[in-house]
């Protein structure tokens, strides 16, 4: 499998599998960095937070934007819709990964994102989702 066919495999076991089925893509002593929250470690500790989080976000699905990836390193771009439980508001968290892996699972990932819970859609500012490689300069 390579790294993009797991990370892509992965977001999916995070949007409908269990904690088993997330944990089957990391390496025992996987760990994940984040900017904020501490770090995670285990891969069974990682299925079961990925489970709480899909179920605290109204059912959260995440997607992977964009991808590129070596031999044993991937970045990405990805893309977390949920539901706010106070508000039911949908809304979309962006951010961008860096992968390594040991053999084909994942061992390490750091996760670059801005949680603001007064403002829950959270990505670039001035970037048009949209519409690729857009950049808008009015924001």
């Amino acid at each position: 499998m390579t790294p993009a066919e797991r990370i892509n495999t992965y977001f999916m076991a995070c949007g409908e599998g269990t904690a088993a089925d997330i944990a089957s893509h990391f390496t025992e002593q996987a760990v994940i960095f984040d900017t904020n929250v501490r770090p995670i470690g285990g891969a069974q500790q990682i299925g079961e937070m990925w489970v709480i989080v899909r179920q605290r976000w109204g059912g959260a699905r995440w997607s992977v934007d964009s991808v590129i990836e070596g031999e044993a390193t991937a970045a990405i771009e990805w893309s977390m819709t949920g539901t706010d439980p106070t508000t039911q508001r949908q809304f979309t968290f962006r951010g961008s990964e860096h992968y390594r892996f040991a053999g084909s699972l994942i061992d390490e990932i750091r996760q670059y994102w801005t949680f603001d819970a007064e403002a829950l859609d959270t990505g670039l500012v001035g970037f048009s989702y949209l519409v690729p490689d857009a950049v808008d300069t009015n924001g």
